[in-house]
């Protein structure tokens, strides 16, 4: 991901960094995420209008994937080995 994309991922949904599809894809992670996840039917819609149903199946892996290591890491505590250190790294958007 470029870095000017990095730099305004928080606030994808009005920036002009993203595709309409890198955004509706941004919009089924957040939908994931959430507690409880909720992906409303509209938005599976507007993924079909891009992708295809194998590849919407490998695009909710990807992410449901990453959503449990993210959690799994936090039952442990699980910190950064700082790889990436000095990186730039945006913080989450808190709803």
């Amino acid at each position: 991901m470029p870095t000017d994309q990095l730099e305004v991922l928080a606030d994808y949904e009005r920036s002009t960094a993203f595709s309409e599809l890198e955004k509706a894809a941004l919009r089924l992670a957040d939908a994931i995420t959430g507690t409880p996840a909720d992906v409303p039917e509209t938005l599976f819609a507007e993924l079909r209008r891009h992708l295809s149903e194998p590849q919407l199946v490998e695009l909710a892996a990807a992410l449901a994937w990453e959503n449990y290591r993210a959690r799994f890491n936090r039952v442990f505590d699980v910190e950064s080995e700082d790889f990436s250190a000095g990186a730039y790294c945006p913080l989450p958007v808190r709803s």
